[in-house]
This record gives structure tokens, sequence and C-alpha cells, in this order.
């Protein structure tokens, strides 16, 4: 196996280079993928912790482009895995996968292309691969694989998953086959764990900063349903040509909010594992596609989410685990656009995520985990610090995007509603849970309530000057505090700390932070609401529509088509030439020859002034051997025949633009020499009888007509 042992760490950098601006369209790379790259191509095993959207999969894409033979990579899901293998394609990178969903004469299909060279990036499961590696022939030439999700194959990871375990078999089937494995949200445990269960040899890790500045971060405590539901419309608002998630907890709960986003009359649908298969795909297909402004769903739609214009996120109920958390932001802004994330908290989300964790056969260690995101929800100094800290990242400034630093709280003496709540639930001998608490402050009339005798207590509607959501917020910083604390074995019901009976029998202030004044937030809302944007014809909104048309043409997600940062610089830009128009970061080889010209034509039909030069299609073929292509990948790109690409760089030579100093670059100059020798020598009629299938279809052709006429064989008609 090739491992560039004659080339400099400088000479495969400059390597990977190009082939990142031919292929994904960009001219430099983020920090320390060039570092994993070069260590790929060296064939080292390699850890590879980046943050979802950090450019995890071009660590492993270009060295597979640039190793000959295969990369296999290993991803937990199918339509994750659809999704690398579409985008792949759409940037001229033969790319397939084989999987449960496709037809045995499918799976078979790409198997024989594997057999044949014409798949370079291979897509499987762990279950798949660990079937059908045994199988493959020993000489398939596999340079490289890529184990994406690796915090899947540790019990200390989130998302453990028993198949993943089993990967450490390709270490016995093909042990001199480096392997990548690639996370997003592994702690240091998870890290070394992830090295010892693959068995990788002196591996280099690779962490890079957790930090995701383009991404807001809010968390509100304690919301009803009403307010859940208008935040989320605020951001549909904001952002209505683009998509957002919701996440639940439970999958009756995407029910019910999916209904009540479509009531209001907006593109919504719930996911969750109940439904059918079939169901969840169609789901993801509108979601991928642009259909959908929202999707409402349990983590069941969790790793499976490959969509760069994600702009909002939203957590309806507070997550299990910091890890967990950071993965399902990180869904959103991976292009690196402005892009918001909010979190609801509640007293009810910390009673079920408790009892989930205490029930998980890992208790002390989910429980722990549970304990860090409850601090991260309750946090009073900066969010984005605090999340950085449990990755091991530290940051010395406040980040200025979250809504602690832009809202900094302000504390209060609360030392009279604590007592209250104290004594109330002493006097219900330690038998209510959170929700009934609050109503016995606040003087509720409930039937239960009242059956009980609780109304006859001493401090029954004794809390009736605060609102429900603000004595929610009481109680929530009280069980953070260790004033009270939750009984899971006795239907979760509260009882008193001796932390707490000491604050209720002592004048020892408690200071808490003030929670959030509702109502005057939502007359603010009432007052500003988020206007829609309203269609106009500006070079964005002809651009996104006509990206939409493009991308189902060819049934692909429409930011596959050009991204939104893509998309944003075109308009701004407003290219008025191939050349420029490739200039754009994110444009690879084999998007600006497919897009340039119904994206230049589309403008001119909008915009009098804007006149773009458009060439014949044979200058599309010089531009991309002008990029380092050749004749062959040029028709690849192009999805022309190899004849119909000949036909066009002789015409091109004829014309001028190519001159004889090009001609070593698109003919070996030993092949043009045969090929002439072999006319010469054999009468006419034999020839291409002899010459058959030794070349690509057109190039005989082409290297006879430039013969005849550089003078070196006779005219044709001789």
């Amino acid at each position: 196996m090739h491992r560039f042992n004659d080339l400099t760490d400088a000479q495969l950098q400059a390597k990977a280079t190009t082939m990142l601006r031919r292929f994904f369209g960009y001219t430099s790379f983020r920090p320390r993928q060039l570092e994993v790259i070069t260590a790929a191509l060296r064939g080292r095993d390699t850890v590879v912790l980046m943050p979802t959207g950090g450019g995890k999969s071009i660590t492993f894409q270009i060295p597979a482009l640039i190793l000959d033979g295969i990369t296999v990579v290993v991803s937990p899901l199918l339509s994750l895995m659809r999704d690398q293998v579409d985008a792949l394609i759409a940037n001229g990178i033969p790319a397939a996968t084989i999987n449960s969903l496709q037809s045995d004469d499918e799976n078979r299909s790409v198997t024989r292309a594997l057999g044949a060279g014409h798949i370079k990036l291979l897509y499987i499961s762990p279950e798949r691969l660990l079937a059908d590696m045994p199988r493959w022939r020993p000489d398939l030439p596999i340079n490289l694989i890529a184990i994406d999700e690796a915090h899947c194959i540790s019990r200390w990871g989130h998302d453990f998953r028993p198949d993943y375990t089993r990967l450490a078999m390709i270490r016995d089937t093909r042990p001199d086959i480096p392997i990548i494995a690639l996370t997003a949200t592994a702690d240091r445990l998870t890290r070394d764990d992830i090295a010892r269960q693959l068995r990788l040899q002196d591996p280099l890790t690779v962490l890079t900063s957790f930090d995701r500045p383009n991404l807001s971060l809010k968390v509100e405590t304690g919301s009803s349903l009403r307010r859940r539901i208008a935040t989320m419309t605020s951001l549909i608002d904001r952002s209505p040509s683009d998509t957002g998630i919701v996440y639940c907890l439970a999958r009756k709960t995407t029910e019910s909010v999916s209904a009540e986003l479509k009531k209001a009359g907006y593109a919504v649908e719930p996911y969750h594992a109940a439904m059918s298969a079939d169901r969840r795909m169609e789901v993801q297909s509108r979601f991928r596609s642009g259909e959908l402004q929202a999707v409402v769903a349990t983590v069941a739609f969790g790793m499976g989410i490959d969509k760069s214009n994600i702009r909002w996120i939203v957590h309806n109920n507070m997550p299990s685990c910091i890890e967990s958390y950071y993965q399902e932001i990180g869904r959103a802004g991976r292009d690196g656009l402005p892009s918001e994330t909010v979190m609801f908290y509640s007293v009810a989300d910390l009673i079920t995520l408790r009892k989930f964790a205490d029930e998980s056969g890992q208790a002390a260690v989910n429980m722990e985990k549970l304990k860090r995101m409850s601090q991260y929800a309750e946090a009073r100094v900066c969010r984005r610090r605090m999340l950085l800290s449990y990755f091991g990242e530290t940051m010395d400034h406040d980040c200025g995007n979250c809504d602690v630093c832009l809202s900094p709280p302000v504390r209060h003496d609360a030392s009279i509603p604590v007592r209250k709540a104290l004594s109330a639930i002493i006097r219900t001998g330690e038998e209510v849970g959170a929700n009934m608490l609050v109503d016995i402050l606040r003087g509720s009339s409930r039937a239960d309530l009242v059956a009980k005798g609780y109304h006859n207590i001493k401090t029954y509607g004794a809390g009736r000057d605060l609102d429900a959501a603000t004595w929610q917020s009481v109680i929530l910083q009280m069980i953070q505090l260790g004033i009270v604390d939750i009984a899971y074995d006795r239907s979760n019901k509260l009882f008193v700390t001796p932390y707490g009976r000491e604050i209720l029998f002592s004048d020892q202030p408690v200071m808490l932070a003030r929670p959030d004044d509702m109502a005057h937030r939502e007359k603010a809302r009432k007052a500003a609401p988020a206007e829609r944007r309203r269609p106009s014809i500006d070079p964005m909104t002809v651009l996104r529509d006509l990206r939409n048309r493009l991308a189902a043409k060819e049934g692909i997600a429409s930011y596959m088509v050009i991204s939104d940062p893509a998309l944003m610089a075109i308009a701004a830009v407003m290219p008025a030439s191939l050349e420029k128009f490739a200039a754009i970061e994110g444009i690879s080889d084999r998007k600006a020859v497919a897009y340039w010209r119904p994206v230049a034509k589309e403008l001119a039909r909008h915009f009098k002034q804007y006149k773009p030069e458009i060439l014949h299609s044979r200058y599309d073929t010089l531009f991309l051997l002008r990029r380092g292509n050749s004749p062959a990948e040029i028709a690849s790109l192009r999805r022309l025949s190899p004849a119909t690409v000949y036909n066009h760089l002789f015409d091109l030579y004829e014309a001028g633009a190519i001159t004889d100093s090009d001609l070593p670059g698109i003919v070996d100059p030993a092949v043009y020499r045969s090929v002439i020798n072999l006319y010469l020598s054999e009468p006419k009629e034999n020839f291409y009888d002899s010459i058959e299938g030794r070349y690509p279809d057109g190039l005989v052709r082409f290297i006879l007509a430039i013969a005849r006429k550089k003078g070196h064989i006779p005219p044709a008609s001789t």
C-alpha cells in the first residue's frame, strides 16, 4: 500500500489542498484537518474529536481521493449514509453505500463496482461490515477505514451501541489498514476507551476547539406550552426559508407540539421511533429537501442529520447529558452562518431524566452526567464557557452570544417564598410533587388537592402573589441548591433536606436568580412581533428558487446543490463568468460546470443590468482541463462520454485555445507515439481492429486528428 514515503508533509498537504479546491470548492482547511489527513496518508491510526459541523468528514474524504483504492466509512444510520453519498456524488466523487434498504441487485451492483475500481468511498453500517468483510476478496484494495460516531463503541459514551464493540474484528481481518475513529462528543474516558476497543496502534489523537461561536445559546425555565410554541413560531418566522428541529423527550409530545405548529400554519411534521419506517423516511426526505420548516422529534432523529442550513434548534425538554445536548445543538449552523438554540428546562424534566438514569444500568455515571447537564441549565455564568469546560477547554472571556451574557441575572433575596415552599412541603407530610406544591401555594381548587385536605393547611394560597412559572423557577433552584430533593422511590415526592430545615428555622438569607418576567416578555413580544419575510425579487430569492428546482430535478437536498454561504456570496458578487463563479468558496469543479449556466441565465432573466459571459460548453471542458482534471475526470464531472470530451478538446485545439504545450497533459507522449507508429505500420483496414479496447473511447481519434494537423500522418483522404 502506497504511503507516499517519497513525499514530504508539505508536498502531501499541497496535494490535499488541490483536492479540496477541485472537489469541494474551498481554498484552505480548518484547524488540524491537514494534520489528520497527513497521518492517514502515512498510514497512522487516528482518533479525531471535532465538533458537529467542524469538518470531520473531510479528514477521510480527502485521503480517499488521494490514495489508490477504496476508503470504507462505517456509519450507524442509513439516512446519514445516503445523505453523505448524495453530497459526494454532487461534487463529482464516486461514492456508494451497501445497506438493507437497497435491493440485493443494487447491493451486488455496488460490490461489482468496488471490484472494478469505480468507487472511492463505500458507506456501510457496522452490522453489514462485520457480515460482509470476511467475504470480500483478499485483494480488494481497501486503503483506509473511517469509523464515524465512534463514541458508540464505548460504554462510557452517551449513545452506546453493542454492534460497535465488534468492530475490533477489523484488526483481525485487515490489520494493515489504518483506522480513523471520529466523534463530535467524547470526554477523556470515552476517547481512551475508543482507542482501546478498536485496538488502535499508537494513535494520533486530534482535538479541536469545541467552540461554535455562530450558535447562540439560550435556556428558559418553567415556560408554559403557549410560551414554548411562541418561541418556536418566532424562530420559524425569522428563517422561513430554512429549517429547524424541536427535540422532545416523549413521543406523545412530538405529536402534540407538531399539531400546535401545524395549527399555526407552519410546515411541520413529528418524528419518532414508533412511526413506520416508510413514514420516517418520508419525513426525513421532506426535511432534507427543505419542504418542511421544522421537524419535532425524539432523539431518534439524532445522528442521521447532515443538513447544512438548519438555522435553529429547540429542546422542548432538557437532554440527559451535555454530550447529547452538544451534539444536538451542533446540527444547527453547520454552514457557519448565525443560528439559534433554545432549551426549555423544568422540574418535570429533571424528575423524568433522573428516573431514566436510575434505571439505566449505569446509574452512578448517568446521574452524574445529568447533574452536570442541570448545572449547565441553571448556569448564571457564561454558558459557552461552562459548556467548553465540560470538554476540557477553557475560554478566558465571556462569549457575548448566550442569554447569560446578553442579560446577566439579577439576584434577589428569595427567603420568604423559599420558606413558604418549605413550610408547605412539611405541612403536607412531604407527600406532594412540584406541580401539586405550586397549586397549593397559589390556592388552586383542583379536586385531588381538596380531597387530600391540602386546602386546609396554613400555607394554602400563601403564594398567590407569584405566577406558576416563577414558583417553578424557585422550586428548581431550591433543588439545585440542595434545599429540597426528590424522592424517586416515592413517586417523585419532594422532601426537605437537612440544609433546607436549617434555612427554614433560621434567618439565613436565600439569594436566588430573579426569574424572567414572563408577562413583560410576552408584552414585548406582542408589541414587536417577528415579521414573516415577504417575497421580493432580489438575487437571494431568485437563487433560492432556482436551487430548489435544480435539487428537485436531481433528487437531492437543496443545500447539496449550493450551500447557503455560497448562495449568499453569489447573490452579493453576481459573478459574470464561469471562472468568477468557480472562485466562490464552496463551488467545486463539478458544481461550477453543472450550475454556472442555470445560475447565469436565471439572474440575467430577472436583472437586466447583469450581463454574464456564457460561452460554448466546450469551454467548460477547457476550464476543467486548466483546473488539473484529466479527460477521463472531465467526462465524469460533466457526465459526458469520453468521445465527446475529446471532440471538445480537438475543437479547442483547432480554435487555438489549446496549444501544443497543453497536449502532454491530455495524452501521454508515449501513447501518442505508439498510436501513430501502429497507424503507419498497419494497413488502414486493420488498424481499428488491432487497437480496439486498448485506449479510452475517443482518444485514438483525437490523437489521429492532432497528428494529421501536425503532419505526423497523411491527411484522411490519402
